[in-house]
């Protein structure tokens, strides 16, 4: 049963197909808009071209562009870099990579359903966007 998006949009950026389609049909199915991309660098490039979401949950080993370098580049972009990340690794030490990246939460690989949809809640509030200033003179 599909509920209505009523939720927010999770950006979702996953290289494994699998758990890319799994997630997403979750998020889907729990009422979240959901844009997915499969490693950072097609991230940056949708998020760029097709605005904000509420929230981004974030793979941290990725090929073409891994979780890290993926963080780095929002974090230096003033159109990005308020939204909340959540990362998600099978990496042994996510806890420490989450927080030299300053992420919102982190999940370690393979996580419960119930503590991933937890999270996305804490985590997916509406949050404006920064004003940036322009000085037109």
């Amino acid at each position: 049963m599909v509920v209505a998006n009523t939720r927010g949009e999770v950006m979702l950026v996953e290289d494994d197909q699998a758990i890319r389609d799994m997630l997403h049909e979750l998020l889907e199915d729990e009422g979240y808009r959901v844009r997915s991309a499969a490693n950072g660098r097609d991230a940056l490039l949708r998020l760029r071209a097709g605005g904000a979401p509420h929230l981004i949950l974030l793979d941290l080993m990725m090929p073409v562009m891994d979780g890290r370098a993926f963080r780095e580049a929002q974090r230096g972009d003033p159109t990005l870099s308020h939204i909340p990340v959540i990362l998600l690794s099978a990496d042994d030490r996510v806890a420490e990579a989450a927080s030299r990246m300053s992420v919102s939460a982190w999940l370690s690989k393979p996580f419960e359903l119930g503590a991933l949809l937890d999270a996305v809640q804490r985590h997916s509030a509406p949050r404006p966007a920064p004003h940036l200033r322009c000085d037109a003179r």
